[in-house]
């Protein structure tokens, strides 16, 4: 698929004026050619490229054990990222658990060159303060909601934001969307049963850049991440 991809991309810039000729750009022909990116959701298609990912979400903390910690240094080879992983202050799973099994996962992402894709509820200070001591592949914030204050500072840190449904209630978010940097910008389905064309419409339209050129760059960042 990478290889597919590529190839596709490198064929539509080389040479733009066979495309020209015809009334079409390139973003416009890799659009009919290069699935969507979905970074994160539950219910995989393949027509879309996303992360395979390893890891104890914070609401299962408190269940968790060294074996389970034990598993995820195992096998994290085999994926792309470690994640769904972070804290969440809105649930009632105790917090420092939550602190435990969040640093563990953070340190096995380090230490094996791993991405990690963070879920994040009412605990962003608590999250950056964390993040900061790690070095990591790449940091994915899924499913952001937070505000355009929080999103600036992500974007210092060069992290990536992933924006899906829930974006589109919360007046704070829409807005951090505008103002996020493109060069870190993800969509998402996560557990919703929307389709990931509906978020791309949707984001396009808030953007004001058309859907071809939003799918591009997406592409553009899936390859960063994972080329």
């Amino acid at each position: 698929m990478f290889i597919v991809n590529k190839l596709i991309d490198i064929f539509a810039r080389e040479d733009t004026t066979f495309f020209s000729f015809l009334g079409i750009f390139p973003h416009f022909f890799c659009y009919f050619c290069i699935v969507k990116v979905n970074i994160h959701t539950h219910y995989p298609k393949n027509n879309e490229l996303t992360l395979s990912t390893i890891g104890i979400h914070p609401y299962d903390a408190e269940g968790a054990s060294t074996d389970s910690i034990f598993a995820i240094e195992r096998d994290v080879e085999g994926y792309d990222a470690i994640g769904e992983i972070g804290l969440d202050f809105a649930c009632s799973t105790n917090r420092e658990q939550q602190l435990l099994i969040f640093q563990a996962q953070l340190e096995i992402a380090q230490k094996s060159a791993k991405g990690v894709v963070i879920h994040c509820v009412r605990a962003f200070e608590a999250v950056m303060d964390i993040l900061k001591n790690y070095t990591l592949k790449f940091v994915i914030f899924h499913g952001f909601i937070g505000s355009t204050e929080q999103a600036a500072r992500a974007a210092k840190c060069g992290y990536y934001l992933s924006f899906g449904e829930r974006t589109f209630r919360s007046p704070k978010s829409i807005e951090a969307l505008k103002n996020y940097p493109t060069e870190l910008l993800f969509l998402e389905t996560d557990e919703s049963s929307t389709d990931i064309d509906q978020i791309y419409s949707q984001v396009s339209e808030i953007l004001g850049v058309p859907e071809a050129i939003l799918v591009d760059i997406t592409n553009e960042n899936y390859t960063k991440i994972c080329g």
